[in-house]
């Protein structure tokens, strides 16, 4: 639920894929987290459907939906170690990948008496896409050797309840994608096929726990979770053994509809006991701090911005970035973005390479595990790209064609790029997503 946000992504790529489910709302599919809209869910293939309030039984709208994702990006500088620095999903260079090949079973919320809704979401992904997103405890081990992985993206339950006021209080319960943040993992969520530095290394993942979002009024909500940490669960798939959270707020359809506004901050400890020891690991907050804003300037034109800011205390460092998207649809299946960030890594421990594939999941529980880093840095990126999604037949509902270009660079004269011998580097390939 927390990661649809079609008004943006109408400009941006169209509609939704895979990570549509069976909740509550349909913010900006690329700038905020959940809307205070009435209650509305998507299928598996993201397309908006209403809560229904007649069925013949409560499991006659089930939906299942499959999308496939490939894609390569080339790197000018010939990397010897064959990766793109400052990218765990397009990770190799010059090579193509099978990103995602993922299975979505959506139950949409329906009511069940009372003024109550239910619903249920299963999303499993495999492919070289969830060595990224792996969950400590729950996947870790699924094929930790081998660069296409499985890993589940979704599994809960969706509630809505008419409590304290009249569009009453939205509920997640289980694995779910992490709210914060404006790129998503589902490649018909974004814009572009490479993420930002923001999306992959300041804002969470995944997530076991609960979510809500308590609406104040049509424009207004409030949102609120608590969970096992950033890609754990419990007892030995986490790190320290402690809680995290949110607490934040959005404003949707503002403007008369054309801006929306999502804040949230994220305060829990986040390093491994092994790290620090275990007093330290518990006491240790990290403090995610992400702020952003869509505008739909005319049907055609759209601006996104996001701001984010990161301050860990166990490992004294420090990150912000910001981030502008701006998208011109061309026409009804084309359309034209630019990308524009710049971040900063105050240590260096951040932007973080894994080339092995289990390596990821290993570092999250503090395991030893071979990785990349540069020294501090402040990185700048620039990217181009078309979307183009020809309407097709009735069983291929989504094809979409991605061609990009990325241009990176150090803006402190460090060199973290190809082997660490360059300052800068330019990123040129796609990819293309089928949806069935």
């Amino acid at each position: 639920m927390w990661n649809w946000r079609y008004l943006l992504v109408m400009g941006l790529c169209g509609t939704a894929g895979y990570e549509g489910q069976a909740a509550f709302a349909a913010p900006p599919e690329q700038g905020g987290t959940l809307s205070s809209a009435p209650i509305v869910s998507a299928s598996a293939t993201g397309q908006p459907v209403a809560a229904k309030t007649e069925t013949k039984t409560w499991f006659s709208d089930i939906d299942v939906g499959l999308q496939l994702e490939a894609g390569a990006m080339a790197n000018s500088g010939h990397p010897h170690n064959g990766m793109n620095f400052g990218q765990l999903l397009q990770s190799h260079s010059d090579t193509g990948l099978l990103n995602q090949v993922a299975l979505t079973i959506t139950k949409p919320v329906d009511p069940i008496g009372g003024g109550y809704g239910l619903g249920a979401n299963i999303q499993m992904l495999y492919g070289s896409d969830a060595r990224a997103y792996v969950i400590t405890g729950i996947s870790d081990r699924w094929l930790k050797h081998d660069r296409y992985q499985i890993t589940p993206i979704q599994a809960n339950i969706a509630l809505h309840m008419p409590w304290l006021t009249k569009e009453g209080l939205d509920v997640q319960a289980g694995i779910l994608a992490s709210p914060m943040g404006v790129e998503v993992l589902n490649p018909a969520g974004r814009a572009f096929y490479t993420m930002t530095y923001t999306a992959q290394y300041s804002n969470p993942f995944e997530h076991v726990g609960f979510y809500g979002q308590w609406h104040l009024n049509s424009h207004y909500a409030v949102l609120f979770g608590v969970d096992a940490g950033n890609q754990k669960s419990f007892g030995r798939g986490n790190n320290n053994g402690r809680p995290a959270g949110y607490v934040g707020f959005n404003a949707s359809q503002l403007a008369g509809g054309a801006v929306s506004v999502t804040y949230l901050l994220r305060v829990g400890p986040e390093d491994a006991r092994r790290q620090l020891g275990t007093h330290r690991a518990h006491e240790a907050q990290r403090y995610w701090n992400d702020l952003n804003a869509t505008w739909q300037i005319t049907p055609k034109w759209s601006l996104t911005a996001e701001a984010t800011q990161v301050h860990d205390e166990g490992l004294e460092a420090n990150t912000w970035s910001g981030v502008l998207w701006g998208a011109y649809a061309a026409t009804s299946s084309l359309t034209f973005n630019a990308r524009a960030e710049v971040y900063r890594d105050s240590t260096g421990q951040f932007i973080v390479q894994y080339p092995e594939d289990g390596s990821y999941g290993r570092a999250l529980l503090g395991l030893p595990a071979r990785t990349y880093s540069a020294p501090a840095t402040t990185y700048g990126d620039f990217s181009l790209n078309a979307v183009w999604r020809p309407q097709l037949g009735h069983h291929v509902k989504l094809l979409q064609i991605r061609p990009e270009i990325r241009f990176d660079r150090s803006l402190n004269n460090t060199r973290p790029f190809a082997d660490f011998r360059h300052q800068n580097r330019i990123l040129i390939g796609g990819d293309v997503t089928l949806g069935f």
